[in-house]
């Protein structure tokens, strides 16, 4: 039997950045300062168009962990692997790039909505509320 591979090698992660859990459905890279946590799972495309033909989708999300408590957010969904392993190592640069100031949540969360899902997501499927 093989070992699993790391999806994202250690020579691509910005500083500070490691894979913290690894499965078929699920990977979780995390950062110790400031603790945070990016996370892609596979999830059901229930929000997709049904012509699509997508069996799973990735939604992927951040955990940042404080003193006394623990926030979670989704940041994106995106239709493949390589997508989530994508909009993943983008969001580590972002959050890497912008280390020189003070991270809390409200900046995690200014800086991940920065993030362009774009090249990642149709237009019609990054916003999931959309109605044509």
């Amino acid at each position: 039997m093989g070992t699993k591979q790391e999806p994202i090698p250690p020579e691509a992660l910005p500083p500070g950045w490691g894979l913290a859990k690894l499965d078929d459905d699920r990977f979780v890279y995390r950062h110790g300062n400031p603790v945070i946590e990016l996370i892609a799972d596979s999830t059901h495309p229930d929000r997709s168009h049904p012509a699509l033909g997508l069996c799973r989708c990735w939604e992927l999300r951040y955990q940042l962990f404080l003193t006394d408590s623990t926030i979670a957010r989704s940041i994106a969904h995106v239709s493949t692997r390589q997508a989530a392993l994508d909009g993943l190592l983008e969001c580590m640069h972002s959050i890497h790039e912008a280390a020189d100031t003070a991270i809390d949540p409200v900046a995690v969360e200014a800086i991940l909505d920065r993030v362009s899902f774009s090249e990642l997501v149709p237009d019609e499927a990054s916003s999931p509320d959309r109605r044509r």
